[in-house]
């Protein structure tokens, strides 16, 4: 299952990732925000790290007129690793290397044929393992030190 969070700038990229995701049988939670009114992005990004921290949800979208602020608050959580993406090719690398289970996007400077693209990449792409998850435990144990 896919966590779903926005903020007022990813509305309308949010209802469209919903589309694609009910046309191609991708579970979704749906954490807000519901419309266009102002609203603070650090709400839906903490609900969605949590529900992926939980293990509620396996992955998180998260999408807000940047993708910054989201990715920001989403990496507090243990467990999370968060990348703002932009492109098929970095979205391959970050979860390839670093095996991202969430990734946000921006409202802004992207449309709904990238964020398909993104998201089709981010599923398809395998984790390499090998020294690659020696750093993923390197990054476990400096949360277990920095996240109590």
């Amino acid at each position: 299952m896919v966590a779903l969070g926005n903020d007022h700038g990813g509305f309308k990229l949010k209802e469209d990732i919903k589309k694609y995701l009910d046309e191609v049988g991708i579970v979704y939670n749906d954490f807000g925000s519901y419309n266009e009114e102002r609203t603070d992005y650090p709400i839906y990004a903490q609900k969605v790290a949590e529900s992926v921290s939980k293990k509620e949800c396996e992955w998180g979208i998260l999408i807000c007129r940047s993708g910054h602020g989201m990715t920001i608050v989403a990496n507090k959580f243990k467990g999370i690793r968060a990348a703002n993406v932009k492109n098929e090719e970095e979205t391959k690398r970050a979860k390839a290397d670093d095996n991202v289970n969430i990734i946000t996007l921006s409202g802004d400077n992207m449309d709904i044929n990238e964020a398909v693209r993104i998201i089709r990449a981010w599923i398809a792409t395998e984790f390499k393992d090998g020294r690659y998850a020696e750093r993923i435990k390197m990054i476990q144990n400096i949360e277990k030190e920095n996240m109590k």
